[in-house]
């Protein structure tokens, strides 16, 4: 008799399963995030993902672009049995209905806009930035967010490689830059200054960050960063 057990599907295979870029065939994410999600895999936390769809105003689309699938969404529901969902997007998916998905419309150029989406939910465990990628947006969000988050939460930040054209600012401090100066002099430098100040006011909240490169080859460009709050 065959005694061994169905192993069950870890982030990865449900990624691929569900056809999101986090997975195999592309990004790679989910080999890092089943590491670190997999403790809170059958907690009761709350779980906020920004950018639900490739496609968007990032890559030339009308914001109003219709929309036909939440992919990363549908994995997280599964992934996360127990979790309540959120998920935050520029575009419409206000048509993807379930009981522990609550969907907000947000434009991430409207820090008042992002900063009243933290205000109708519950304080997040985990929240991954997976939107335009601008520079601005990225900021703006951890501005806004980070502090909102439960301590010993999870803030993740990905494609840190690419910045989309018709949002990038020229001139600003990337992102990554902006992490890898903290990991280098426990500082945020920033092109701006008052964008900096705001930065290192929140370092007390801070207990850890990492950057890690594309497909984690060091010889690669910085591709996503994981920051945990104190």
């Amino acid at each position: 008799m065959n005694m061994m057990k169905t192993k069950a599907e870890n982030l990865t295979d449900l990624a691929d399963r569900y056809g999101s870029d986090k997975g195999s065939t592309k990004h790679r994410y989910t080999e890092l995030y089943h590491m670190l999600f997999h403790p809170y895999r059958q907690r009761k936390i709350t779980f906020l993902e920004m950018g639900l769809l490739i496609g968007g105003p990032e890559h030339g689309v009308d914001k109003d672009r219709e929309t036909n699938d939440c992919p990363s969404i549908r994995m997280w529901l599964e992934y996360f049995p127990k979790a309540e969902i959120h998920g935050l997007d520029v575009s419409d998916f206000s048509w993807f209905e379930h009981d522990r998905f609550t969907f907000h419309r947000c434009d991430m150029d409207v820090r008042e806009e992002i900063a009243k989406v933290a205000g109708e939910m519950p304080a997040p465990d985990i929240i991954i930035d997976d939107a335009s990628h601008a520079s601005h947006h990225q900021q703006n969000a951890f501005l806004e967010l980070f502090p909102k988050l439960v301590s010993g939460g999870l803030y993740i930040i990905e494609d840190l490689r690419w910045q989309p054209k018709p949002y990038e600012k020229p001139g600003i401090t990337k992102t990554a830059a902006l992490f890898r100066s903290f990991q280098n002099d426990r500082r945020f430098s920033h092109s701006d200054p008052a964008v900096a100040e705001e930065f290192n006011a929140l370092i007390p909240e801070i207990s850890a960050c990492i950057v890690e490169p594309v497909r984690y080859q060091k010889h690669r460009r910085d591709q996503v960063a994981v920051i945990h709050k104190r």
